[in-house]
């Protein structure tokens, strides 16, 4: 088979599928009819000598001929998006574009107030969707365009672009009233504690581990935003960013510990696929971001 063999219609008609899993939302999507999209898979059909997708239960699912081709489409569909807008302007004052950006729960603490309130006030009709994901993943959501730039101390990523925003370190927070709130926070003050461990986080894991502190681990959690009631009506310790500790000592009265050693320091950065350097609304976000939480490296 050639390219020659078809058309961009039939690729985005076969994207709108894929995405949809119904030929009927597909049609709706692509504001054509229903018959429209299925004599355009039966094109498709005949050209690739494979269904494609199959009816289940759940939909049309595709076939692994179909799942390889969707791969492939999907990826040459973003390239021609991105080509083309590389030649536009971007005007944030009049975009209605969906920004989608992988943030932790501490990514989301520290950057969306500040980001939700820039946009407001330069881009009033532009959204934001914050996704989670697996760090082995990241690098695939950035060069399909599933996600358009991830925020964080992101240390498994390669292959992405990456501006530095800002160093952080960790520290370790409890309630005022804790009964070792006013030690001074040496070796042997925080070997006394009991901690709380933040799953999504592994790095905190690591850091209790390196000093010592892993059988200090009095309960494991999902993510850190539980973390305040835990803290204020328990004698247990977390340790965290430190700019994380500032939003909560600004939500309650808590202490906060900084070591003089043994706490990891580590940088936080935007990442982004290369193939997006030049578009211009994945430009604009980036560069208001840097602006609002960049520091000198």
């Amino acid at each position: 088979m050639h390219t020659r063999s078809i058309d961009l219609n039939l690729l985005r008609t076969f994207h709108a599928v894929h995405a949809a899993g119904n030929v009927s939302r597909a049609a709706e999507r692509l504001g054509v009819s229903q018959p429209t999209v299925s004599h355009a898979l039966q094109r498709l059909r005949r050209i690739h000598g494979d269904p494609l997708f199959v009816r289940t239960q759940g939909g049309m699912t595709p076939t692994a001929k179909g799942q390889r081709l969707a791969e492939a489409v999907e990826q040459a569909l973003t390239t021609l998006e991105v080509a083309l807008r590389e030649t536009e302007t971007y005007d944030p004052a009049r975009s209605d574009r969906t920004f989608r950006l992988h943030l932790t729960d501490i990514g989301e603490t520290i950057f969306l107030p500040r980001l939700i309130g820039l946009l407001a006030r330069e881009a009033p009709r532009v959204r934001i969707a914050a996704f989670q994901l697996d760090d082995a993943d990241i690098l695939s959501a950035l060069e399909s365009g599933r996600i358009d730039l991830a925020l964080g101390y992101i240390p498994a990523l390669s292959g992405a672009q990456r501006q530095f925003l800002l160093a952080e370190r960790y520290v370790v927070a409890m309630r005022a009233g804790h009964p070792l709130a006013k030690r001074k926070p040496t070796r042997a003050a925080l070997a006394q504690l009991s901690y709380a461990l933040v799953r999504s986080h592994p790095a905190t894991a690591r850091a209790l581990s390196d000093l010592g502190l892993a059988g200090r681990i009095g309960v494991e959690l999902p993510h850190f935003m539980v973390l305040p009631r835990v803290l204020a009506e328990t004698d247990l310790a977390a340790m965290m960013p430190w700019r994380l500790a500032q939003a909560f000592q600004a939500m309650g009265d808590y202490v906060v510990w900084q070591p003089r050693a043994g706490m990891p320091r580590f940088d936080v950065s935007v990442h982004w696929f290369w193939r997006f350097t030049h578009e211009p609304g994945s430009r604009w976000l980036r560069e208001r971001i840097v602006a609002l939480f960049g520091e000198p490296a």
